[in-house]
């Protein structure tokens, strides 16, 4: 109910805002309403159509104002309703919170009289316990275990007596104010705290007294007091910390109550001050009906129904109210409505006023207009005679001349392009004509529409005047009709004189008409064949436009792919910054590494300290145990030695993780440097990508600069094709108005000549005009064609030149884009493998977790152990030994101490653990999130490969394209289709704008501020990512991260890329303006969840608190039974206390009862005063507009179905989530197959890459071979000259070889002869001479030849290959000349060598000179290229020549143009003075009527004086206009002449022949078509001919209509003026409205410019906003979930609570029956006691003499049975046996173990010594145990000895328990989280009660479980007579106690009651 009362109240939060938003958006446009009509009536509008067009747009805008005011009317109605019903409903849940709150004061009232009786109660066990503690101090008494048992069981409930019976006030009244509560409050806060102060005294008296009793107080007893006190201390700080928290919530939850209550006991005040008449009425009716107030249930229900009276009364008092303001509001609204309506009929009367004065004015001006058109008229017709006169002979005398000379210029051109300019000059004529017709036709319907239109409304708009009740207006307006009427008839008679007029002028138009149709039959042939070339003309014109369209369309490509390089480049700049930005947050994250490992260090230091102070705590300990004496403690003190032993091993263990952490951060430092270096080798890369990127731009912009020029140069050329055409209109439009001059002239001199040689002289002049004109076409379009030509050919090399550059640049981008590549194939290689070493770290990171999980379960098995251990000896130290010493205390503390800091040192680890954990899941997500965008990263690169190759691609076919059409030569249309294209391009930018302005400012500031939201969303989520950045780097701190780094950058600069393409586009930017206000609806959605959840955690926290009170309410109650129970068994004997608590069980049931029958009263009254509110709430509804249950049920259904709607839109929300990761998925996939295209693409543009490389070099080689060729033929030559050179030596050399051959055979002989005889001397000396001579001729030879070979040698030395080859020969041959003078044999095989060596030489030039041929044909050919080139250069330039000296002709015609423009202006200006001079007129004209309705009728002929005057100056200026026409002949002659010089020039023009020739094909083709049009304009001749049949009958009956019409036409002529006057208004406004549309645009433009750019910031920005928004939600989650695990904490521990006091209130309930018993009985027994105390005493004082006398001996029966009980027992438990037996005699357990061990060796013979052995100290053995044995006959005798114990010393019925402790405080963790244990053992018998520890009336859940572990085979620790008593262990000295007192016995009483 509480979470549908604050959903209601935060939808009445919501409607109340929507509301504001509503009128404030109302308020807004009353406001701009009143800035309209203010502004209404600055300007008019000149034109009437426009006026129209405005006051219709005024009336659209009005009306929708008021369609959406009555909207929002009814919008408001509506929330009205809503706000009433929510009223209602809220002061429903403000009586059920009254309510509430007075159950809640009732509460705290009996809970402050509980605190009160338990306040008094503890103070009197204080001085009872001091008394107490006194008495033992100075005697001390020794009692038994079992009396102390006893005390601590019984139980009195005196205290709960003490309560007095009128503490219950009941309500206290209705009035009840928040004072009230907050006193309670305090007080009931106060008495806790006294209550837990008294409680701690309390405890801290008992530990003294139980200190007391033990023998000898020295200096141990004084330091256990210290320490009590100082835990004292520390629990009282604590509980004062608590209460002070406590108290700190409840003042926050009273701020709010105080609040809430103010409000409702003001509201109760008012209501019961208003309604107490009410009240006195009904308790009238009521004492009438039923008398007198007999039953208190009817005085219980009167001021309830006082309540709801008084409710239902304030709820229509706050409807009143809202209504009041309501109504007031739109009092206020309809006032300023009232106001801005009185405005607005002021200012439509002023405008009304005026319009009046403009329609009279006007009306004036009409009447004069008409009157001096007669005139003008009239004087008109005899000035144009006798001027055309004059024209005529002049014109015939200038076309004499022109026949003259056109018969010398026909002769030289053929007479077909004569007739063929006729037809084009008229066709243009004809069609100029009909264009203006239709263009008059439109405009006239469109003016009747108009008028019928506006006559309409301001017949509307009249009769809404007359409605209103305007008598004044009425009596003017008659009055203006009566002058009027007068005005018209001087008007009709006026008319009648013209219409004679009119009748004459007919006549002769008719007469003129004749003439026109015969000219008009002759032109009629001439038309037709002018349409047959148009046709032609305009099919041509098509076809070129189409060529222009293509090329337009090639240039935009151009400019597109031009943007988008920028764009890459703007990105990649943008990139570069977020580099940078990144490297500084790394520098940033390894500044907090080095902070949190010195962190690090300073905590291991202090663990460091913290472990000395404990070994120092632990070597103090171990000496206190070196000085205990008893064998017991030694015991105990080995246990904790073997404890601290563990301990120590898992210090080691902490020793051991701490150096693996340092070891750890060690390598995380090194793991730092390395990103370090990492970093810096990327911010180099940074810069070396900087550079390319200026490159880049380098070249972009010499790109971009180049096509700015062309495209200014494209511009300049439009500009001057666009004057072109200009003039030629101009032109045209002089030569019509020069036809329709010259037609005019002839039919007037046909109608003064009727001779047939004028007509024919007439025709001639027509034809050589007409011939004239049509050369003067033909020369122009010949001109341009020419100019066309050179401009497209220049447009071509232009386009040649950039495509050049654009294929550059493609090339330069494809190496960049392989180099991209390159590097993302690096990048994405490191990328894995540092994912990879990633992946291994995390599982030795998770291996490492696992470890210390085993660790820790170690350590928290260990612990417990520990727990364990611990609470045994705290135990073993409450019970008071005679035997144990106070030193044993301090070490136990000390040691609790040591293992306390161990558990915090074990917590540190868990955390570190934890914090481990944490560490490697946010790895693993963010190896997740990086993977993510490593595939996000790849698509978007493949995207960007796809771009470029379409890029190129489109380059490609650009270039074919621009191939194909220079060759085809169809380029002289593409300027005009350019600027086509450009205007196309612009228009629809300006719609793209319009669309854009068309949004409303309120949905621009909407945008505004959801961008703004935004940009702070953005803003944390970058934060958010910021943090988390961080602290991956500070966890992770490896080289994995610089690399993932790199690729998450190169993710965001393509995401950032994506995003700028969306900016650059406005369909984007709509798309992302509605994903912004998506988003803002899903943030207000969840601001309303969140809104709603906090309201429920509000409520609860409530709730929560509530039933903490209520907890603490019965807690203080059952401690006050405890304590009276307590008293009762201080003071009764063992026997009477049963009995006694017999009877409190008793008195409790009996006062349960009764009040369950209270209860019951209770509910019955509830459910009587429901159905009377049921029953008044119906009556108050059928009178006064209540709520029914009904509604609230429905209410509550509809709160039902928006649940299950959410719940619905949530799964939606999931199927949504769903479909993205399947897309996803999907994603993933297309990434993959995106991958491998990549591969081929690479793979492709390599083998071109490869294929270009190779071409290069082809081209590279086949130059070095031709420059190769032409050093071989100049080798060629030099080897022919040393060929014949050889050939000429090997003759000679051959001739002398011979000779020489001979010379040696006559040598031998003589040489013989010599040795014979002696006489042959002179035959010897012959020879030598001879020989001589040889020698001398070889020498020569020699000499010759070596000259020879050093020419070879030069001639060699032109090529490598042969000059090595000639050395050798060269070598050989003076080897061989050197061997000549041995032998003349070796000179043939020389030869030889040689001869074939030249037969291979002449094969080689043979070779050469084939190729050297070769390559004089090329070399001719590119000669000849060459020479082609020259000429067509020569030709261009030429060409270049003639355009300049034309462009100068054009500049002279352009600046005679400008002068004839001047003179036309100053003509316009004389015009407007004439007007001017007009209006005056027409002022002096209606001030004449003015005077003639008085009756002033002299004035008339003054006026009439005026206006003859002023139509002699409208005759003299219309001649001065006929003097300028003349002039502008003349100037047009003079341009005649000037084109028959460009004929001169372009008569040497003639050497473009060719494409003249060409043209002339075209205009024969098109001159076929010109036949088929010039058919059609025949019928639409004749069609014409019929029209002006028809218009000439129309204007027969229109003259007739007219007459009819005209006083009609004054009847409408005032009505009319008052619509004009409207439609002035109205046009005003628009053009108001214009303006301000236009300035909004302008701002619109500004802000949509600044948008843009706050859009690339927040592109910046976005992923810090995502960042910091992310973590922000991560840490709201996390707090979530912990507020949701402590509230399921709570919630759980609430309900526990609940059930154990609901347990708790039932026995309570039977028990306060029993109590009443009790105390009846109470004093009997006390009576009794005394006798039994005395009884006590004695038997005390026994007792202690058999303690005495039976100390040391031992029981011979007990001895007996266990010695027979050995023999009895069978062989396999005969040990435990023997160890029962050795801890009866006092035996430790391993002195029984090693007699056992020596028994089993040596034979049973020994065991009877060793069990009689020694008599150790009397400590507690640690025999456990042995559960082995069953139920069975094979028990043993230890368990039948135990059984005996259980029967002979069952203990005393323990005190009952309630569930007081087992509730938890609020910050108690929940039941599965503590393991608080809680027993009846001899401790609690002593008196020490924990919280948390007993309750004496309910079992617990754990009281039945010991502290040891059990029977269990863990449960090896602890002696039996250290367990329970219940856990059958014999009592040496069993008391006998009756079988009813057993607590069994006690609760089956209490169920029989």
């Amino acid at each position: 109910m509480s979470s549908w009362l604050g959903e209601l109240g935060s939808g009445l939060g919501q409607s109340l805002g929507q509301v504001g938003g509503s009128l404030s958006s109302f308020t807004g446009q009353i406001s701009n309403f009143t800035k309209d009509m203010l502004l209404e009536g600055v300007e008019e509008v000149g034109d009437a159509a426009t006026e129209l067009h405005v006051s219709n747009s005024k009336l659209a805008e009005v009306e929708a104002a008021f369609s959406t005011q009555k909207s929002e009317h009814e919008r408001l109605k509506k929330r009205h309703a809503e706000l009433e019903e929510k009223l209602e409903a809220s002061e429903i849940q403000i009586k059920q919170q009254s309510a509430e709150y007075r159950t809640l004061l009732q509460q705290k009232d009996v809970e402050i009289s509980h605190l009160k009786a338990r306040q008094s109660g503890l103070q009197e066990e204080v001085q009872k316990l001091q008394r107490s503690a006194q008495s033992a101090a100075s005697s001390p008494a020794v009692l038994p275990v079992t009396t102390a048992s006893l005390t601590a069981t019984s139980s009195s409930p005196s205290i709960f007596l003490t309560r007095s019976a009128g503490s219950h006030h009941g309500f206290h009244s209705d009035e009840m104010d928040i004072s009230d509560v907050l006193w309670s409050q305090q007080e009931i806060n106060k008495l806790s705290t006294e209550v837990m102060r008294l409680e701690a005294e309390v405890a801290h008296w008992r530990r003294m007294s139980q200190a007391s009793t033990t023998p000898g107080t020295g200096n141990g007893d004084q330091g256990e007091i210290l320490k009590l006190q100082r835990t004292i201390k520390e629990l009282r700080d604590e509980m004062s910390r608590e209460v002070d928290e406590h108290q700190h919530e409840l003042a926050a939850l009273q701020d709010a109550q105080r609040q809430k209550l103010a409000e409702v006991t003001r509201r109760h005040r008012e209501e019961l001050a208003e309604y107490e008449e009410r009240i006195e009425e009904l308790e009238e009716q009521n004492r009438s009906g039923d008398g007198q107030v007999s039953s208190p249930s009817d005085s219980s229900k009167l001021p309830e129904l006082q309540g709801n009276v008084q409710t239902l009364q304030e709820a229509a008092e706050r409807r009143e109210k809202q209504l009041a303001e309501l109504s007031a509001s739109l009092e206020d609204a309809r006032r300023n409505q009232a106001s801005l309506q009185l405005e607005r009929d002021d200012a439509l009367e002023e405008n009304a006023g005026l319009l009046q004065n403009y329609s009279r004015l006007q009306a004036s001006v009409a009447e004069l207009q008409t009157r001096v058109q007669e005139q003008e008229g009239k004087a008109l017709q005899k000035t144009q005679f006798e001027h055309e006169i004059q024209t005529l002979r002049n014109n015939l005398a200038a076309a004499e001349k022109e026949i003259e000379r056109l018969k010398d210029f026909s002769e030289a051109e053929p007479r077909e392009e004569v007739e063929h300019a006729d037809i084009l000059e008229l066709n243009t004529i004809i069609g100029m004509l009909r264009q203006e017709k239709e263009v008059l036709e439109q405009e006239k319907l469109e003016l009747q529409h108009r008028l019928t239109v506006a006559g309409e409304q301001t017949v509307c708009k009249n009769a809404s005047l007359m409605e209103s009740g305007e008598a004044e207006s009425l009596e003017d307006l008659k009055a203006e009709l009566e002058r009027r009427e007068k005005v018209l008839r001087a008007t009709e008679e006026e008319r009648d004189t013209l219409m004679s007029e009119l009748e004459e002028l007919d006549r002769q138009n008719q007469e003129a008409t004749q003439h026109l149709i015969t000219a008009k039959e002759q032109l009629s042939g001439q038309l037709k064949e002018a349409e047959a070339e148009l046709i032609r003309t305009t099919a041509e014109l098509s076809a070129s436009k189409d060529q222009k369209g293509a090329l337009e369309r090639e240039l935009e490509t151009q400019k597109e792919k031009t943007s988008q390089s920028a764009f890459t480049l703007n990105d990649l700049h943008m990139a570069k910054q977020q580099l940078e930005q990144r490297v500084k947050e790394l520098k940033d994250a390894l500044g907090r590494a080095n902070e949190q490992s010195r962190e690090v260090r300073r905590e291991a230091a202090e663990l460091k300290k913290t472990l000395q102070k404990r070994e120092e705590q632990l070597a103090a300990a171990k000496a206190e145990t070196a000085h205990g004496g008893e064998s017991r403690t030694e015991e105990e003190l080995a246990g904790k030695e073997r404890e601290l032993s563990d301990l120590r091993r898992e210090m080691d263990q902490m020793r051991s993780a701490y150096e693996k952490g340092m070891s750890e951060e060690y390598e995380v430092k090194m793991a730092n440097r390395r990103l370090k270096d990492e970093h810096e080798n990327a911010l180099r890369k940074l810069e070396e990508l900087g550079k390319q990127l200026k490159e880049n731009q380098a070249a972009l912009n010499r790109t971009t600069r180049e096509k700015d020029t062309r495209i200014e140069a494209l511009k300049l050329e439009k500009n001057q094709l666009e004057l072109e055409l200009s003039q030629a209109e101009r032109s045209l439009s002089e030569q019509v108005k020069q036809y329709q001059q010259t037609i005019e002239e002839l039919t007037r001199a046909r109608s003064m000549d009727a001779s047939a040689l004028q007509t024919e002289h007439e025709s001639a002049i027509k034809l050589n005009q007409e011939k004239d004109l049509e050369i003067a076409k033909l020369r122009r379009d010949v001109e341009q064609l020419a100019s066309d030509h050179r401009d497209t050919n220049e447009m071509l090399s232009i386009t040649v030149a950039g495509q050049k550059q654009l294929t550059d640049l493609l090339q330069e981008k494809d190496v960049f884009v392989e180099t991209l590549k390159q590097n993302a194939e690096d990048i994405q290689r490191e990328m894995e493998n540092r994912v990879s070493a990633m992946t291994k770290e995390v599982d030795v990171l998770k291996q490492a977790v696992d470890e210390k999980d085993k660790q820790l379960g170690g350590m928290k098995e260990e612990s417990s152990h520990l727990k364990e251990e611990i609470d045994r000896l705290r135990d073993q130290q409450s019970r008071p030994q005679p035997l144990a010493e106070p030193k044993t205390l301090d070490i136990i503390t000390e040691l609790e101490t040591e293992i306390a800091q161990l558990k915090s040192s074990r917590n540190a680890l868990e955390d570190e653990v934890r914090s481990l954990k944490r560490t490697s899941e946010e790895q693993q997500a963010s190896l997740q999130a990086q993977r993510s965008e490593l595939e996000q990263a790849a698509v978007r690169h493949q995207q960007t490969a796809l771009d470029y190759d379409r890029l190129i691609q489109a380059k490609d076919e650009e270039i074919t394209r621009l191939q194909q059409s220079v060759d085809q030569g169809h380029l002289p249309a593409f300027q005009g289709d350019v600027i086509l294209q450009e205007d196309k391009t612009w228009s629809l930018n300006q719609d793209n704008g319009n669309e854009k302005h068309d949004l409303s400012k309120a949905e621009i500031e909407k945008l505004v501020r959801g961008i703004e939201e935004k940009e702070t969303e953005i803003v944390q989520l970058n934060e958010k990512n910021l943090l988390l950045t961080r602290q991956l780097e500070q966890l992770a701190f490896s080289r994995d991260e610089v690399g993932k780094l790199s690729q998450m950058i190169r993710q965001k600069d393509l995401e950032i890329q994506a995003l700028h393409a969306r900016v650059s586009s406005g369909q984007d930017v709509l798309y992302l303006q509605q994903q912004l206000q998506a988003f803002a609806v899903e943030r207000e959605q969840m601001l309303a969840v969140l809104n709603d959840k906090t309201r429920e955690n509000g409520q609860l926290r409530s709730d929560y608190h509530r039933l903490v009170d209520v907890v603490a309410a019965k807690e203080a109650a059952l401690v006050r039974l405890q304590q009276e129970n307590q008293r009762l068994s201080n003071v009764s004997d063992p026997s009477g206390s049963q009995e006694m608590f017999k009877e409190t069980i008793q008195n409790l049931s009996r006062i349960i009862r009764e009040k369950d029958i209270e209860i019951d009263a209770l509910t019955q009254k509830c459910q009587t005063l429901v159905t009377v509110l049921q029953s008044m709430g119906g009556e108050a509804g059928a009178a006064s507009g209540g709520v029914s249950s009904n509604q609230f049920e429905e209410l509550l259904q509809e709160r039902d179905t928006l649940k299950q709607q959410v719940k619905k839109m949530e799964e939606w929300k999931q199927q949504v989530i769903t479909t993205v990761k399947n897309m996803q998925h999907e994603s993933a996939q297309l990434h993959e197959e995106l991958i491998k295209l990549q591969g081929q693409v690479s793979a492709d543009s390599d083998c071109s890459s490869k294929l270009s490389v190779d071409y290069a070099r082809l081209i590279q080689s086949y130059e070095q071979k031709e420059r190769r060729l032409g050093g071989l033929s100049l080798e060629l030559a030099q080897v022919q000259q040393t060929i014949s050179q050889l050939s000429s030596t090997k003759d000679v050399l051959l001739g002398k070889l011979d000779s020489v051959a001979q010379t040696p055979e006559a040598a031998a002989p003589t040489a013989q002869m010599r040795a014979l005889n002696l006489t042959a001397e002179p035959q010897t000396q012959q020879t030598t001479e001879v020989l001589q001579a040889q020698l001398a001729e070889k020498e020569n030879l020699i000499r010759t030849l070596q000259e020879n070979n050093h020419r070879l040698s030069d001639a060699a030395s032109a090529s490598e290959s042969e000059q090595r080859s000639q050395a050798e020969d060269v070598r050989q041959v003076r080897d061989r000349l050197e061997s000549l003078q041995r032998s003349v044999r070796e000179k043939d095989l020389l030869i030889k060598t040689k001869g074939d060596q030249l037969s291979q030489v002449s094969e080689a030039l043979r070779n050469r000179e084939n190729d050297n041929e070769v390559l004089k044909q090329a070399v001719t050919n590119l000669k000849e290229r060459a020479l082609i080139l020259e000429l067509d250069a020569r030709k261009l330039k030429e060409e270049n020549e003639q355009v300049a000296a034309r462009s100068r002709e054009k500049e002279s015609e352009f600046r005679a143009l400008q002068e004839t423009n001047m003179q036309v202006s100053l003509l316009l200006r004389e015009k407007e003075f004439e007007l001017s001079s007009i209006s005056e007129k027409a002022a002096t004209v209606e001030r004449m009527l003015k005077d003639k309705e008085l009756g002033k009728s002299g004035e008339l002929n003054q006026l009439l004086n005026e206006l003859k005057s002023m139509q002699e100056k409208a005759v003299m200026f219309q001649q001065e206009r006929d003097q300028m026409m003349m002039a502008l002949k003349q100037k047009q002659m003079e341009t005649t002449a000037l084109q028959s010089e460009l004929q001169h020039t372009r008569d040497k023009e003639q050497r473009l022949n060719l494409e003249l020739e060409r043209l002339r094909s075209h205009l024969l083709e098109i001159e076929d078509s010109y036949t088929r049009e010039a058919l059609a304009a025949e019928d639409r001749e004749t069609e014409l001919r019929r029209r002006v049949a028809l218009l000439d009958d129309k204007l027969a009956t229109s003259s007739n209509a007219v007459e009819n019409a005209s006083q009609q036409a004054s009847m409408q002529v005032e009505s009319l003026q008052e619509q004009l006057s409207n439609v002035v208004k109205q046009r005003d406004d628009a053009l108001l409205q214009l303006r301000t549309s236009q300035e909004q645009v302008r701002q619109y433009a500004v802000s949509l410019s600044n948008l843009q750019m706050v859009l690339e910031q927040f592109q910046q920005e976005e992923k810090a906003m995502y960042s910091a928004e992310l973590e922000k939600h991560k840490k709201e989650k996390d707090e979530w979930k912990r507020k949701a695990l402590l509230l399921e904490d709570q919630a759980s521990a609430l309900q526990l609570n609940l059930d154990e006091a609901n347990a708790a209130l039932d026995s309570a309930s039977r028990l306060t029956d029993q109590i009443d018993q009790k105390e009846e009985q109470i004093e009997e027994l006390k009576k009794q006691v005394n006798v039994r105390q005395e009884m006590l005493e004695e038997a005390q004082k026994k007792l202690m003499n058999l303690l005495n006398s039976t100390e040391g001996k031992i029981d011979k029966v007990l001895m007996r049975n266990l010695f027979l009980g050995y023999f009895h027992t069978p062989k396999t438990k005969r040990a435990d046996v023997l160890r029962l037996m050795g801890s009866v005699l006092g035996l430790s357990r391993e002195q029984v173990d090693q007699m056992l061990e020596d028994d089993a060796r040596h034979g049973v013979g020994g065991w009877v010594s060793s069990w009689l052995g020694g008599r150790g100290a009397q400590s507690v053995p640690n025999t456990p145990q042995r559960p082995t044995s069953g139920p069975g006959l094979n028990s043993s005798f230890s368990e039948m000895f135990v059984k005996f114990l259980e029967m002979e010393s069952t203990p005393s019925l323990p005190a009952p328990r309630l569930p007081v402790h087992d509730i938890r405080p609020l910050s108690a963790p929940p039941p599965g989280r503590t393991g608080g244990s809680s027993s009846g053992s001899a401790g609690a018998a002593a008196g020490i009660r924990r919280p948390g520890e007993s309750n004496p009336f309910l079992a617990p859940r754990s009281a039945a479980v010991p502290l040891v572990a059990g029977p269990g085979p863990a449960g090896s620790g602890g002696h039996l007579l250290m367990k329970p008593i219940t856990d059958a262990l014999p009592t040496f000295t069993p008391v006998p106690v009756s079988a009813e007192a057993s607590a069994g016995a006690v609760l089956k009483d209490l169920l029989k009651q």
